[in-house]
This record gives C-alpha cells, sequence and structure tokens, in this order.
C-alpha cells in the first residue's frame, strides 16, 4: 500500500470530508484534503532530511494524509477516534500488520490534549501537523468577528520549518502581524503545541526552536 494510492482512497477521502466540514461549521481552521496532504509531504520531508529508509517515509506519508479522518465522528478525542477508522481502513489493504499499528498509533498520538510522540513516525507527523500555521487555513472572511483562533492563524503572514542536520535544530520561524494578534494570543493557543514539537524534535535526536518575527522564543 503506497501514499498515491491511500490519497485516491474514496473511503478515507469521504471521512476527510466529513471531518472538514464538522469542523467547518464549529468555526475551527482549514482541515481539509490540503492540510492532509501538506502535512504528509511535510512529514515525508523531515524523515528524508534525517536519513530515514523510503519504507518509513511512505509510512509517515500515510499516518499524515489520514491523521485527521476522526474529525468526522467528533473533535473532542479525534486523533483516539482517527486510530480506531484507519485501523479498521488499513485492514483492507495489503499493509502489513506492524506497519498498519505504528500508522495507528502515529494518528492516535499526534494531538496536543491527549497524545505525544512515542517513535520518529509519531514525531514526524506531530511536526508536520503543528507547525502548519498560515493565514489561509482562516475560513472566515469577514475580520471584525474574528475570534482568537481566526486573529492567531490570519496573522501569520509567513512560516517555514528549518532542518539543520549539522547542528541537530529543527526550527520554525514565524513573521506575525502583531497589529492582528499580539504574541501573548499566540501564545495562548499555540504554546502547548510547540512544546508538542520540542518532545517531539528530541525523539528524533534533535532540539526545536520556534523563533518569531526574528527572535528566539522557544
Amino acid at each position: 500500500m503506497k501514499f498515491e494510492e491511500i490519497k485516491k482512497n474514496k473511503e478515507i477521502l469521504a471521512f476527510l470530508k466529513k471531518g472538514n466540514e464538522n469542523l467547518g461549521i464549529l468555526g475551527y481552521t482549514d482541515h481539509s484534503e490540503a492540510h492532509c496532504i501538506l502535512v504528509a509531504e511535510r512529514a515525508g520531508d523531515i524523515l528524508r532530511k534525517l536519513g530515514y529508509k523510503e519504507k518509513d517515509i511512505e509510512l509517515v506519508k500515510i499516518a499524515g494524509f489520514m491523521h485527521d479522518i476522526g474529525n468526522a465522528v467528533n473533535r473532542s478525542h479525534h486523533a483516539e477516534y482517527g486510530a480506531i477508522l484507519a485501523n479498521d481502513l488499513l485492514k483492507n489493504t495489503d499493509m502489513p500488520l506492524e506497519d498498519r499499528v505504528t500508522v495507528v498509533s502515529a494518528i492516535g498520538n499526534h494531538d496536543e490534549s491527549t497524545g505525544g510522540a512515542t517513535d520518529y513516525i509519531s514525531a514526524a507527523l506531530i511536526i508536520a501537523d503543528k507547525t502548519d500555521v498560515r493565514r489561509n487555513r482562516v475560513r472566515n472572511k469577514d475580520m471584525s468577528t474574528f475570534d482568537i483562533h481566526d486573529r492567531v492563524n490570519y496573522a501569520v503572514t509567513e512560516a517555514k520549518l528549518k532542518i539543520n542536520t549539522e547542528k541537530k535544530v529543527i526550527t520554525l520561524s514565524l513573521q506575525i502581524d502583531e497589529n492582528i494578534c499580539t504574541m501573548y494570543e499566540y501564545f495562548d493557543i499555540f504554546l502547548g503545541r510547540m512544546v508538542m514539537c520540542r518532545g517531539a524534535a528530541e525523539i528524533l535526536g534533535f532540539r526545536f526552536k520556534l523563533t518569531a518575527n526574528g527572535s528566539k522564543i522557544l
């Protein structure tokens, strides 16, 4: 079972579509197929740059693409619901049991409220997911009605993930428009996610750094 096949799986796509629709009604940012593809590719790039095998890169891309399917059931505990759904869906493929368990575990541990990195697959998935901060994920087009989540995401005008294999540092560099969102508001929403990224980087043998408007924050 390859990533390119997973991307075309009608059942997986249906769960992603419904999950994104649910979150849209609830006022959350975009969690569409586009977000999942970005997370999948970014997670794969992380492991590729760190020298992992092609098989591991395929697995993390599959986990990245499927990581948000649990939102079709409920936003609360969506990681755990997603893991259960993923297990059922992947049972119907030719994926070996050990690989399926690895993917399911990564999905089940990707949310900061209940999870954390347990291996290099989950670590790369977490970093890829939590660093996808950008203004075009905001669905609300009326700035006068933005809540704090809308403001925080819309305020990020640039986000770059950099990996320095020599110094063993993974850095998320943000440019934030402080006229839209203060640094205090940003950290009120994202500190837990950034701390989760730090733990994930440590699993990979790296340090995690966060810079905002040129200043080191974490």
